[in-house]
């Protein structure tokens, strides 16, 4: 679909007599050789100026210059010519002649090439012998062109083409398989000697060696394929009317040859192995018409093997090929063409005069109609020669070679432009695009009306050159004839976006993006795709720092999109939210991209035309929130006018059917908006109540339409959560009414909501007609729910009511009609039987008696369940003390239980049984002064009171109750005794705080060291770097991070422990188990140490300050009882650990100047902990000398 296009061209002075030319690529300039009276002169062409290289005398005998090749690394320049001289001229020589005849072959040359890399070349002499040379000319492989070369060809015969083998029947043209050929050739050459030349041509690669040449003994051209170490490789089979030109495609797949008939010629492929493979017949207009002999000189490819160069006599003709058909581009009136060694569509021409050359600059490009709506019908317009194809793929997607419209010119075609005729639809509503058709001498304008199927009729024709201009044979001007329409000075303002060679797009002149292949601009959008096959859209703007190109994540972002490889633009239609897109191949593909589709539906209900929204979103799937997300306010406002424009019952419950509460303005369809109206990153994305509020809007404007009661049922079931009793009373106001729609209705509510959460909700509202409706809807069996509702039909409406409440598990409500119906003792069996006695007692609470019989079974209840304390407050409510002092007792409330117990009274054998019980369950729960207040107050045991006040460190207690019963042995035996006791758990307690601390911090700063160190190594976990770990040492799993972060959430700011490919953390499912474990178990040398050392060193800081007020009570009573060395140990234990425990605060928990620690939460983000305070311990003055 693109058409070659002349975008720059150049032409040098007047230079008589050139001979040959060549590219320097380094200096992108043009080495030519021409004679100047018997003196040939080596020149350059560069920057419009020209500069004489070297000079010397002409051959003495006619001569011929078969190639001419410059070395841009040497600056050195090879010329050979046919008489068998091979000439060097060297532009800056060292020690060296500047005009060098490096050899000379005695019987002349036929053919020379040189290979891509500039290393080979390979040279036919006159005698048929092939003489390979180095770049230092040195004679690597000589080889003879020899008649047995044809028995390598292994192609074989089976009879093709002879008459005994051929079916000639009725139908045999029917039958003939189309890959067979009907003859086969025997090779025979063409009958003009014109033709007999050799020809040399090298594959792309340089691995590959082509020669063209005439076999004298088999009287036929054969083109052998030589390798790059001179061996043969295979042999063309025979072609008749094979002659000279051959040019290898540099891609390397065929090799393009000339085939020659009476009356057309044709290019034909070969396969590297000889085999033929297609071909494409040639196009000669006027000259064949005219009986005037067609010459053909040779054949070129482009460095990138996309155009075809033919060289005639008089014409250069430009073929591309697209989709398996050749396409004639370009017809240009010069003979000689040399394509650019680097820059694809670049070449040279040199005239028939051979008095000057001209250097031409290509680009393929999209000849399109604008794209502006309403108008963008997508015509686009492609030149094969004479015929211009056309073809509008908003009316008709017509895959070239094919099109809408064929225009059969005059003369070839060489450019053409697409425009508006008028600004605005013509009557039919269609618009008339005008086609301008620049040929070589004359330009033709026709007109296409979309709205008709003729072709577009020709309106105008302008010849471009007076009769004076037209001077050659031919009738036609060499130099003189535009190529372009720019060239003729019609006027092309310069685009704000431009796309350079490199791939490079501009805009404004300043780079936008990189690795671009092609281009379109809309009202709205740049598009452009990549060379990383993808398809971007950027909403356009003012400068380019409000252009915002997207990222490639065409999985994420709605402005990119994958597409095929290779795949380029050809035209974008707003309108219809369709972009064509051309294959390599040449195949078209039409795609409907989110971010077109999704600003033709902003626009539409910007304009409030939701009908023509709605249908892009049905058509094109897109989520349909977005017609009231978009612009909330007006849609709530215009709910009605929706409704108006949709019209269809179908259409709006499709609507309401896929409203979720999600705001898809602000999730998935985010950064399909400009940047300035994107809403920030922090919105929330979830709209609560957005989809009540839509349904409640819609029943509101539905309210008498009997035509739409099945949009208010859907917007009834809609709701969140789906109000079915609603929809279901929708239906019975319809039966009520004597509609005719009630079955219809009850399909419909059936088919949008679970019918069996359906038919519970209709036998919910006590409607047996409409829960018959619902079942008969459902896969239940009729033998089993028709019984059920007869059976209800039978029953009272009170008890009708219970039995389906309790039916349906509506246990409290069932409990209700049971009140109603007066059945106490039923009603409290059921209580009991579903535990509904907060009910019970609420319907009962002015009725004593049964509120009281309702409470007994809940405080049998509560004790059965084990809820003693409540269990206990029940039967104390009731007056049944043994009960709640028993209640009492087993939840560890003895106060209550013994002084109830003593109220009722209980023996005393009994009540000191209940408080021997009672203070053996307080020393199990640790409540020492509890246990120690049973013993002193009901027990009356001295000892044992002042035992367990000692053991929980109340020691004055302990001293008053032993001096106020007058038992003074008992401070020795007792008290002392609690002392001594108390102060070895101390002891014990604060060595072993010690030895952690110790043994804990050290270690955690080795971690910490490490980490920086080496973060790659210690996540790996080789933590210890194969030393042994000491065994008291605990060590568990850690994501503590002092850092700012660990190795991988640095970057990613969550765990790679998982699947680092789905972004999962690895507290998902069963990973986030099995982290647990490892921080459990506590396994030395892994990565997660760190964070268990953390935080043991918390819980013992933690520890330590819950035991100070314990030390300070206990110091203070060893030194009363003179016990002064013991309370100065503990005493200083207790200051030496709390010291250490504040240093460690300071070393762990305090980092980079008091930043507090950081850790790796739950959702894998770094959190902050809070740094442990370490609680003051405060000395005893005695004690402190």
């Amino acid at each position: 679909m693109r058409n070659l296009r002349c975008v720059q061209q150049s032409s040098s002075g007047s230079v008589a007599g050139i001979k040959a030319i060549s590219w320097d690529a380094s200096k992108d300039s043009v080495v030519y050789l021409r004679d100047a009276r018997d003196w040939l002169n080596l020149e350059r062409w560069v920057d419009d100026q020209l500069q004489q290289i070297a000079s010397w005398a002409a051959p003495q005998r006619p001569y011929e210059v078969l190639d001419l090749r410059y070395f841009g690394d040497t600056e050195t320049a090879c010329i050979i010519f046919d008489v068998g001289d091979i000439v060097v001229v060297r532009e800056n020589p060292i020690d060296e002649e500047k005009i060098e005849i490096v050899g000379s072959i005695d019987v002349g040359i036929s053919a020379a090439a040189w290979s891509p890399d500039e290393e080979l070349l390979v040279i036919t002499t006159k005698a048929n012998t092939i003489i390979y040379l180095t770049r230092d000319f040195e004679d690597l492989i000589s080889l003879e062109l020899a008649a047995r070369d044809l028995e390598l060809s292994d192609h074989v015969s089976v009879g093709w083409g002879k008459k005994e083998t051929q079916f000639k029947g009725k139908k045999a043209r029917a039958l003939r398989d189309p890959t067979v050929p009907e003859t086969v050739d025997d090779g025979r050459l063409a009958a003009s000697n014109e033709f007999h030349a050799t020809t040399i041509s090298w594959r792309g690669d340089g691995a590959y060696v082509a020669i063209n040449s005439i076999e004298d003994s088999a009287q036929r051209r054969v083109i052998r394929i030589y390798s790059r170490e001179g061996i043969l490789d295979s042999v063309s089979e025979p072609v008749n009317g094979l002659i000279g030109p051959l040019s290898w495609r540099p891609a390397g797949n065929l090799l393009a040859g000339v085939q020659l008939f009476e009356n057309k010629r044709q290019v034909v492929f070969f396969e590297r192995n000889g085999l033929r493979h297609g071909q494409f017949p040639l196009r000669f207009l006027d000259r064949a018409e005219d009986g005037i002999e067609i010459f053909i000189q040779a054949l070129q490819w482009n460095v990138d093997s996309t155009v075809l160069a033919i060289s005639y006599d008089d014409r250069v003709q430009l073929w591309t090929m697209g989709n398996y058909h050749w396409y004639l581009k370009q017809e240009i009136f010069i003979p000689s063409l040399k394509w650019h060694l680097e820059k694809p569509l670049t070449f040279a021409l040199i005239p028939e005069s051979r008095d000057k050359i001209r250097r031409l600059q290509y680009t393929l490009d999209v000849c399109s109609a604008p794209i502006s709506p309403p108008l963008d019908y997508g015509v686009v317009a492609v030149i094969d020669g004479k015929i211009l194809k056309v073809t509008p793929f908003r009316q008709a997607n017509i895959p070239p070679p094919m099109a809408l419209f064929e225009i059969n010119m005059a003369a070839n075609a060489n450019d053409v432009l697409v425009a508006l005729a008028n600004s605005k639809p013509d009557e039919s509503g269609q618009p008339l695009f005008e086609i301008k058709v620049l040929h070589p001498e004359r330009t033709s304008t026709y007109i296409l009306d979309c709205s008709k199927t003729e072709p577009p009729a020709q309106v105008h024709e302008n010849r471009l050159l007076n009769e004076s201009q037209r001077t050659s044979t031919s009738g036609k001007s060499e130099s003189e004839w535009p190529l372009s329409f720019e060239m003729c000075s019609t006027q092309v303002d310069a685009e704000e976006f431009t796309l350079v060679e490199n791939g490079s797009l501009l805009f404004k002149r300043r780079l936008l993006a990189k690795g671009c292949t092609s281009y379109q601009v809309t009202p709205s959008h740049l598009i452009f795709t990549t060379s990383q096959h993808l398809l971007k859209f950027v909403h356009l703007a003012s400068s380019l720092e409000e252009l915002e190109v997207p990222p490639d994540t065409p999985e994420s972002d709605e402005r990119c999109r994958s597409i095929e490889r290779g795949a380029k633009l050809v035209t974008a239609m707003p309108s219809i939210f369709a972009v064509v897109l051309q294959m390599p191949r040449g195949n078209l593909e039409t795609i409907y991209p989110r971010a077109l589709v999704l600003a033709g539906i902003r626009q539409s209900i910007a304009e409030k035309n939701y009908k023509k929204a709605f249908f892009a979103c049905r058509n094109q799937r897109v989520d349909m929130n977005i017609l009231h997300d978009h612009q909330p306010d007006q849609f709530i406002a215009n709910v009605g006018t929706f409704i108006d424009q949709i019209r269809k019952t179908q259409h709006i419950d499709l609507f309401l059917s896929s409203l979720k509460e999600e705001d898809v303005s602000k999730t998935m369809y985010r950064e399909t908006l400009r940047a300035d109206e994107r809403p920030d990153n922090d919105t929330a994305g979830v709209s609560a109540g957005k989809v009540n509020k839509i349904c409640n809007a819609f029943l509101e404007a539905l309210l008498g339409r009997k035509a739409n009661v099945k949009n208010m049922i859907t917007a009834q079931v809609c709701k969140s959560p789906p109000d079915l009793d609603a929809g279901l009373l929708e239906i019975v106001r319809l039966r009520e009414k004597g509609g005719d729609q009630v079955n219809e209705t009850v399909e419909h509510i059936c088919f949008l909501a679970d019918v069996n959460r359906l038919y519970e909700n209709a036998l919910g509202l006590y409607d047996l007609r409409l829960t018959l409706l619902i079942a008969q809807q459902s896969q239940k069996d009729p033998r089993e729910y028709l019984p059920f509702l007869q059976n209800l039909q039978r029953m009272d409406p009170s008890r009708r009511q219970f039995s389906i409440d309790d039916y349906l598990g509506r246990f409290k409500k069932a409990l209700r009609h049971l009140c109603d119906l007066g059945a106490f003792e039923e009603l409290k069996l059921y209580t009991s039987k579903h535990s509904l006695f907060k009910e019970a007692l609420d319907f009962y609470r002015y009725d004593e008696e049964k509120f009281a019989s309702i409470m007994h079974l809940y405080a049998d209840h509560l004790k059965d369940t084990s809820r003693f304390k409540e269990a206990a407050t029940s039967f104390h409510y009731l007056n049944d003390m043994t009960q709640a002092s028993e209640c009492y007792r087993l939840s560890n409330q003895w106060q209550e239980s013994l002084s109830i117990a003593s109220l009722i009274p209980l023996p005393s054998d009994q009540l000191r049984s209940l408080a021997t019980t009672s203070a053996q369950s307080a020393i199990e729960t640790k409540d020492f002064r509890g246990a120690a207040t049973i013993f002193l107050d009901y027990l009356h045991d001295i000892p044992s009171a002042a035992k367990y006040f000692c053991k929980g460190y109340l020691f004055t207690e302990a001293f008053r109750t032993i001096t106020l019963s007058s038992q003074t042995d008992l401070l020795t035996s007792i008290f002392d005794a609690g002392l001594t006791e108390n102060m070895a758990s101390i002891t014990d307690l604060l060595a072993d705080c010690k030895a952690q601390l110790l043994a804990q911090v050290p270690r955690i700063q080795e971690l910490r060291a490490k980490k920086k160190e080496d973060p790659l190594a210690f996540f790996e976990g080789d933590v210890n770097e194969g030393k042994d770990i000491p065994d008291d040492v605990s060590l568990a799993a850690t994501d503590v991070s002092t850092m700012g972060g660990s190795l991988f959430t640095r970057y990613t700011n969550r765990s790679m422990t998982g699947t680092a490919e789905t972004g999962t953390s690895r507290r998902s499912s069963k990973n986030r188990r099995r982290e647990e474990r490892k921080r459990a178990r506590g396994k030395k040398g892994s990565v997660y140490e760190e964070e268990y050392l953390v935080n043991s060193v918390r819980r013992l800081v933690e520890r330590v300050n819950g035991v100070g007020d314990e030390v300070g009570r206990l110091v203070e009573w060893l030194v009363r009882r003179r016990m002064v060395e013991r309370a100065r140990a503990v005493e200083g234990s207790m200051a030496e650990v709390v010291g250490l425990c504040g240093r460690a605060v300071k070393d762990v928990f305090e980092v980079d100047n008091g930043r507090a620690l950081l850790v790796e939460g739950e959702d894998g983000e770094q959190e902050k902990r809070d740094v442990p305070v370490v609680k003051e311990f405060v000395r005893l003055a005695l004690l402190s000398q």
